[in-house]
């Protein structure tokens, strides 16, 4: 190699993005690129080469999927666990760590569960109890209204803990007539609904439960008393139950930029549950609490990860606003990729960060 290739060999590996490890044939195109990559610790990363990508399915992608990097595939084989993405220090230690990662599914025993519960119309909470819960999350079941049975009505509503306790439970009279009841997937019945408690008597209790004696406009993500709300498709139940809280306390599993899907294909609660969480949902009747249990284990899957802790983990945060996200051109052009990334700050608020609160 003569003396000019060698040089820009050297120029093209210092253009290299120390995150993705995309190449740059100019720095500056390197600069533009974190810019809007918004690369940072808490994004996930192949154990084997330390690659960051943007969600666990492209990583999947680089590790298992149909043109993956050999070497890492040829490690993650032996050592992976195919649920949270870790490599283990032997194929010994992987096995018994994968028995751990894997859930068993939780329709064993539900109907007994539900039957022992029965349909108290009350949470069975006490708020006052130091013991109460911190996260929720909340599952709904919809029948049909309208002419043609489209327009969806809540008709079933499930609370639980992060313990997997039903804290909230009840059929729900819709404000509407029901011309579907869509019994194939939602096991609901017209008796089932003639007794239920109304839907302003449910809007009131959750709202009251979720605010937890703090005013709407008072909550706030840390230090509060109000409750973080977890499930799948969270706008669509709050809407159809007529239900208004703030964004910054919601933990939506479809939404969740590491558990999106990198296709056009729906990152659905079926696919999201037999990818990470081991085991299979949605066969037949669907029920509420089945739905509860599987996103609050989604969300202490993201939440439990070990990240960096920063000072200001967000490109957002009025720190980072002045001294980061501003990217000063002539000042970052003369850093290497490595200190790049040390500046690049995450672009979505990291689940990890709750367990900080």
């Amino acid at each position: 190699m003569d003396y000019r290739s060698s040089m820009e060999s050297s120029e093209t590996l210092r253009n290299k993005c120390a995150a993705c490890y995309r190449q740059f044939n100019k720095m500056e195109h390197l600069v533009e690129h974190m810019k809007i990559s918004y690369h940072s610790g808490h994004e996930p990363t192949c154990g084997v080469c330390k690659k960051h990508c943007r969600s666990f399915e492209s990583l999947r992608e680089h590790l298992i999927g149909p043109l993956p990097k050999q070497e890492c595939k040829n490690i993650f084989s032996l050592r992976g666990c195919r649920f949270c993405m870790t490599i283990l220090e032997s194929p010994n230690a992987r096995r018994i760590h994968q028995e751990r990662c894997q859930f068993s599914s939780v329709n064993s025993g539900l109907t007994t569960r539900m039957a022992a519960l029965g349909l108290r119309d009350k949470a069975m909470i006490d708020y006052t109890s130091s013991r109460s819960p911190r996260v929720v999350a909340l599952s709904c079941k919809m029948v049909g209204g309208g002419s043609d049975g489209s327009l969806d009505l809540c008709a079933r509503v499930c609370i639980t803990d992060e313990s997997d306790n039903v804290v909230f439970h009840t059929y729900v009279k819709p404000s509407m007539a029901v011309t579907s009841y869509r019994y194939e997937t939602t096991g609901i019945r017209p008796e089932n609904l003639r007794d239920a408690m109304p839907l302003k008597q449910v809007q009131r209790k959750i709202q009251e439960f979720l605010c937890n004696g703090e005013p709407m406009w008072k909550i706030r993500p840390r230090g509060g008393k109000a409750r973080i709300l977890v499930g799948h498709g969270l706008d669509h139940d709050l809407d159809c139950l007529q239900l208004e809280y703030p964004s910054s306390m919601i933990r939506d599993t479809a939404k969740y930029p590491p558990l999106m899907k990198t296709s056009k294909l729906s990152n659905s609660l079926k696919y999201l549950t037999q990818a990470y969480l081991g085991y299979d949902v949605h066969f037949g009747i669907q029920d509420p609490y089945e739905d509860c249990v599987a996103t609050m284990r989604l969300y202490m899957r993201m939440r439990y990860q070990k990240h960096k802790i920063e000072a200001y983990p967000l490109a957002a945060d009025a720190q980072n606003r002045s001294n980061q996200v501003a990217w000063r051109q002539s000042e970052v052009e003369r850093m290497s990729p490595d200190d790049m990334l040390s500046i690049s700050r995450s672009d979505y608020y990291c689940w990890c960060l709750d367990s900080l609160a």
